[in-house]
């Protein structure tokens, strides 16, 4: 077993601990960010109003009228030390894509840097389950773990200033689902009509930290037709039956 390296907890302003388990990004680590997150959340502490996971740690944020950083970093302490890490394999989730088209404006030039057809790249891209290791960027943004190496690149030099909700990118070592219009210096091959992020429905974020995904390709037709049913309120994608 890998030896755990020390936590280290850090103010973030008068507010707010970060809790850093670890100095490295993998899934087990994933795991454990994710079972101190369901621990706070199981059993909560007075003046803790919210978690945030990360790849490597948790963000806590917190009243400081109801409760005292030192005094909440003990307690985090002393429930780390009796942390029942379990793997949690999280939801599953199907995505269609429609790969290519205008979003999906890197996908021929992906491919050439790859001595792949697009065609190949597709394949290998949906034949993957990715990891939902952490939301963050942007409301609903997803960041994804799983990225076969042959598909990893490093992101542009110079960003994009508009990239589309729903945008499928790559960047280095980890792939993307954009969740609202954006700046990005990603690598873009594909769009899916689903909404990451409904500030107006009743649970606003589609994906957790945990999560597994993967996607499906579908038709610049089949893409349209899902996008009419979005647009009229329509939940396209579910999570999947155990």
């Amino acid at each position: 077993m890998t030896a755990q390296p020390p936590v280290k907890i850090l103010p973030c302003g008068d507010g707010a601990l970060s809790v850093e388990l670890a100095d490295r990004i993998d899934e087990a680590v994933s795991e454990r960010v994710i079972a101190l997150s369901a621990d706070l959340a199981r059993a909560p502490i007075v003046g803790v109003e919210e978690t945030v996971p990360t790849y490597r740690s948790l963000m806590v944020v917190y009243d400081p009228a109801k409760v005292r950083g030192a005094a909440l970093a003990e307690e985090i302490r002393t429930r780390l030390g009796a942390l029942d890490v379990e793997a949690r394999h999280g939801r599953r989730f199907t995505i269609p894509v429609h790969y290519g088209g205008e979003v999906g404006l890197d996908l021929a030039e992906l491919a050439a840097m790859k001595a792949m057809t697009p065609e190949a790249l597709v394949e290998l891209h949906a034949a993957t389950e990715f990891r939902v290791y952490m939301i963050g960027f942007a409301p609903g943004f997803a960041y994804l773990g799983g990225l076969p190496e042959a598909l990893h690149t490093p992101r542009l030099a110079v960003p994009r200033q508009r990239i589309e909700a729903g945008a499928i990118g790559i960047g280095g070592a980890q792939a993307s689902i954009n969740s609202v219009p954006g700046p990005s210096g990603w690598r873009y091959i594909g769009r899916t009509p689903v909404r990451l992020f409904d500030p107006a429905g009743p649970q606003p974020f589609l994906l957790k930290a945990g999560d597994r995904v993967r996607f499906r390709a579908v038709s610049e037709a089949e893409a349209e037709a899902l996008d009419a049913r979005v647009a009229a309120g329509e939940a396209v994608v579910r999570p999947e039956a155990p």
